[in-house]
């Protein structure tokens, strides 16, 4: 039998990878923040219960017990206690594991850049996302940058409201749309439809040949990031989108202990009543959320995603070496 052992990418696209990854460290020194490293593997995992991460166990070689531990889908939680211990602004340039995803946008290993600006706010951290995209891809910018609410951009594309709709709006809306299976999807889970809706309705539109930033999520999907003070059934939550792909998601960031336990408690029940495996909640983040996390705003940018635009790609594999399915 013959074995296709070549990568999935051209040279040309390797060599692109090197280039982006010099020029995001170039960017950070500038701006004096530091480049971290946190480990990959951790004894807990996030709630979250859309996300299914891989779970493997260590054999500890002083003890016959086998530890539990995961892949992360984001550095985010270790960062949050390098902030809390005092690094000031940090970044890192790392992979995450999803599993269960797979596709033109998705792969179950993929790279990422998370970073987190102490002292930002929202918008602040909105302006350093674009003057980094536009210098590392000045040639896919070819419109100026739009931000955008996302009830308005939602509304735009739906005719819904998200902040007051029912659940029968959204059915009424996912049937005109020619979508009627989203009744089977989302059921009675008013986040699920938001989800499904946007990302049907209104994602494919946002960011053509530009930047488009999605800001004030509803609360309900507030994940990581703080409420937003003068209208509580809003998030500070952005989004960032090029040519109707996601690239980004970033919160001015929850600091709050008590808030951030109730939450992952939240998504602890909701994970139970969907028949998910439990997953330790991190026990660690909530204590240095106590110890006090400064004023921040982070973001996360999928790496992969940002080169296959650079290299007009269809496909993230396109500018991997190595896809899950050559790994």
């Amino acid at each position: 039998m013959k074995v296709d052992w070549q990568p999935g990418c051209d040279i040309a696209a390797l060599k692109m990878r090197a280039v982006m990854l010099k020029g995001i460290r170039q960017f950070f020194d500038a701006r004096n923040v530091l480049e971290v490293e946190t480990p990959l593997l951790s004894n807990a995992a996030g709630t979250d219960p859309h996300i299914t991460p891989f779970k493997t166990s260590f054999d500890h070689p002083l003890s016959t017990d086998c530890l539990a531990l995961y892949l992360n889908s984001s550095p985010e939680f270790s960062m949050k206690r390098l902030l809390a211990a005092g690094s000031g602004s940090i970044f890192q340039i790392c992979k995450a594991f999803r599993n269960g995803e797979a596709g033109r946008f998705h792969n179950p290993e993929f790279s990422i850049l998370e970073w987190y600006r102490v002292d930002f706010d929202l918008q602040q951290l909105v302006d350093e996302v674009e003057k980094l995209i536009a210098q590392l891809a000045p040639a896919v910018l070819k419109q100026p940058t739009i931000q955008q609410n996302y009830s308005e951009a939602f509304q735009q594309a739906t005719g819904v409201d998200p902040l007051t709709a029912s659940i029968d709006d959204f059915i009424n809306c996912a049937d005109k749309n020619g979508y009627s299976e989203a009744v089977t999807v989302c059921g009675e889970d008013y986040s699920l439809w938001l989800d499904f809706l946007f990302s049907h309705l209104v994602q494919p539109s946002l960011g053509k040949e530009g930047l488009c930033f999605i800001v004030g999520f509803p609360a309900c999907q507030a994940s990581l990031s703080r409420l937003n003070k003068a209208d509580p059934r809003t998030a500070e939550r952005v989004e960032l989108f090029i040519n109707g792909v996601e690239l980004g998601n970033g919160f001015f960031e929850l600091s709050d202990a008590d808030e951030q336990k109730q939450r992952f408690t939240a998504e602890a029940q909701e994970r139970a009543l969907k028949g998910l495996p439990q997953l330790p909640i991190d026990q660690r983040l909530l204590a240095a959320l106590e110890s006090g996390l400064p004023n921040c705003s982070g973001i996360a940018i999928g790496l992969d995603r940002l080169l296959m635009l650079i290299q007009g790609e269809e496909s993230i594999d396109k500018v991997m070496s190595f896809s899950v399915d050559r790994a």
